[in-house]
């Protein structure tokens, strides 16, 4: 596996990306300390219309404030059984301010987003907090939807034990969120074993279902703590296979992304969307991340699988 930047691209106005779709040919981006959703073109990156997610009074610096930032990380599209196609947007969970997230319909063809509807997840929460490991603090980094589940990835930093991915009933999510039901369904989860840079372990930080397949990122920065940030390492990517052996580490096959010199990229990746496939086993994708000091960049990669 090989992964090469082909080309970066700083994102003016818009900070701290965390989480990038593709939906025909709008990108959607949020960032961790705005309240905003972005939209893009996904090919040329044009800045297009933001729509509020929500209100604030402390966005006058153009960054919320870490200790109340909602810290919105999870971005995945998914298409409801009534077809009605969507963003769910959730935050990380590592504070009790991070426990809100918002569903977001995409009527019409143009991606222009009419309503927000806000989703209260501290029952959610609640329940994946009781699933992890001794000592980990719930820190909930990306989001994916197959056609039958939502995947959600916890991002445990200092320490390897804490990289899971959490499986649950897309439909009967979905309705347990909107309200429609007053038990959440069953949760499964795996553990899924990341690569390492200098002794410091990788942590999931982006993940995307395209074409039958698990598209995600992982990060690594050298902090013991779920919400100060550390000095960046490094960035991967690479595909990861579901399975239901739980008793087994989930299989993840991740490559160091590289600059077209074969230097390693030091930048901090946030979230991955796949924009084609080019060949056989190959495909572009797009990326986001974030420099921890409010800048942001899109990065176009060539995946070989």
């Amino acid at each position: 596996m090989r992964a090469t930047i082909l080309q970066e691209a700083p994102l003016p106005d818009l900070p701290s990306a965390s989480g990038i779709e593709i939906i025909g040919e709008v990108a959607y981006v949020i960032g961790d300390d705005s309240p905003f959703l972005y939209q893009l073109s996904a090919s040329s990156l044009a800045a297009g219309e933001k729509v509020p997610l929500f209100e604030t009074a402390h966005f006058s610096t153009g960054r919320i404030p870490k200790d109340v930032k909602l810290d919105l990380e999870c971005l995945t599209a998914l298409t409801t059984p009534a077809g009605e196609v969507g963003l769910l947007v959730l935050g990380s969970g590592a504070t009790a301010a991070r426990e809100q997230g918002f569903w977001v319909p995409l009527p019409g063809s143009t991606g222009a987003a009419a309503s927000v509807y806000p989703l209260a997840l501290g029952g959610l929460y609640a329940a994946l907090r009781a699933l992890l490991p001794a000592g980990i603090v719930l820190n909930l980094e990306a989001a994916a939807a197959t056609a039958t589940e939502l995947l959600l990835f916890q991002r445990t930093v200092g320490t390897a034990s804490g990289n899971l991915v959490f499986c649950l009933p897309l439909v009967a999510t979905l309705d347990y969120l909107h309200h429609r039901t007053p038990q959440l369904p069953p949760v499964q989860w795996q553990f899924a074993a990341l690569p390492a840079i200098d002794g410091k372990p990788a942590g999931f930080s982006g993940a995307s279902w395209f074409a039958d397949r698990l598209f995600v990122t992982a990060s690594v920065e050298d902090t013991q703590n779920a919400v100060l940030d550390g000095a960046v390492l490094g960035s991967f990517v690479g595909v990861l296979q579901l399975t239901r052996e739980s008793e087994r580490p989930l299989p993840v096959v991740l490559t160091q992304l590289q600059l077209p010199d074969g230097k390693p990229y030091r930048g901090k990746v946030e979230s991955v969307a796949v924009r084609r496939r080019t060949g056989p086993g190959r495909y572009e994708l797009l990326l986001v991340t974030d420099d921890d000091a409010g800048g942001s960049t899109a990065v176009a990669v060539d995946l070989v699988v």
